[in-house]
C-alpha cells in the first residue's frame, strides 16, 4: 500500500511539522522507497532461521548484586536543611501555584 501525500500530510499534522509542497513530494516519495526495500525483504524465505534478541550473542556484561552498607538515618539527615525526627522537610507544593 503506497505512502500518499494526504498520509504525509496527516503524519505532519501529528508532528505538529509543517512542510512546502515540495517537501511533501519528497517525502511521499522517500517513504514509497522504503516500502518497496521492505516488500523486498518480506519476499527473503526465514523459515529455517532461528529468531534472536541480539546479532551478537553477548554474555551477561552485568556485575554481580553485591550489597553494601548504605546511609543511617541520621547521616543522610545531617545535611537536610529542615528535617523532623526521621523525614526530610519539605516545602508543600501540591495545590499551590
Amino acid at each position: 500500500m503506497p505512502v500518499t501525500m494526504q498520509d504525509v500530510e496527516y503524519v505532519a499534522k501529528l508532528a505538529r511539522l509543517s512542510f512546502s509542497e515540495e517537501e511533501k513530494k519528497k517525502l511521499t516519495a522517500e517513504l514509497n522507497t522504503i516500502l518497496e526495500y521492505m516488500d523486498q525483504l518480506n519476499t527473503v524465505n526465514t523459515d529455517a532461521v532461528e529468531p534472536i534478541a541480539q546479532v551478537i550473542d553477548y554474555p551477561n556484561v552485568f556485575r554481580e548484586d553485591t550489597p553494601v552498607p548504605g546511609l543511617t538515618r541520621e547521616e543522610a539527615l545531617k545535611n537536610a536543611p529542615v528535617h523532623s525526627d526521621k523525614f526530610f522537610k519539605v516545602p508543600k507544593v501540591i495545590g499551590e501555584r
